[in-house]
């Protein structure tokens, strides 16, 4: 099945009407993204990331780990999908479907050649501007994470011991990314 004609108008029903194709499909500003789908040490690192956040958010008990396809918006017409994202753990509120997020702790990306422009830029900006606490970009090739906050110009780049705390009343999670990314690559 082909793809229908271009709306002027890009909307998240446009985007969502699209057929199923195996790739991903955002709409951030208005613009759509596509993307094709993750290599394998993408997915690598986005196991990794998410068994060391998920340990620490279970203890910890500050965060719900999610990973994508998500459907996220934190306006009118857009679709978000971060390869992994954290939502707070609020009891009064739990999350039963994509619309019940409004708030995250942290976003994270694993970059890609196909995907850095949306990722550093678009994206970035993005999430910023609803006030996300933290935006990691992770570059596997690189082996290191841009981590990113709501006010800043410029990201602070890790690449060897990535601490998070999102409570400042709770002990850090450190990721030691020399291992991380060493185990993605093995």
């Amino acid at each position: 099945m082909g793809m229908p004609d271009a709306p002027t108008h890009w909307t998240a029903a446009t985007v969502r009407d699209l057929p199923d194709d195996g790739l991903r499909h955002e709409l951030v500003d208005g613009e759509l993204v596509v993307t094709p789908a993750p290599s394998w040490i993408h997915q690598r690192v986005v196991a990794g990331l998410f068994l060391r956040l998920g340990i620490y958010l279970s203890t910890s008990r500050v965060g719900l780990i999610s990973s994508s396809p998500a459907d996220l918006a934190f306006g009118e017409d857009e679709i978000l999908q971060p390869d992994l994202f954290v939502t707070p753990l609020d009891a009064q509120a739990p999350i039963r479907s994509w619309t019940d997020v409004t708030r995250l702790l942290l976003a994270v990306e694993i970059v890609s050649p196909s995907s850095a422009r949306f990722d550093r830029q678009l994206k970035r900006r993005r999430y910023q501007r609803a006030g996300v606490a933290e935006y990691w970009i992770v570059d596997s090739d690189a082996r290191l994470v841009e981590r990113w906050r709501p006010e800043e110009t410029r990201p602070e780049v890790v690449s060897e011991i990535l601490a998070w705390q999102p409570d400042p009343a709770k002990a850090a999670l450190e990721i030691d990314l020399g291992v991380m990314f060493a185990e993605a690559w093995e």
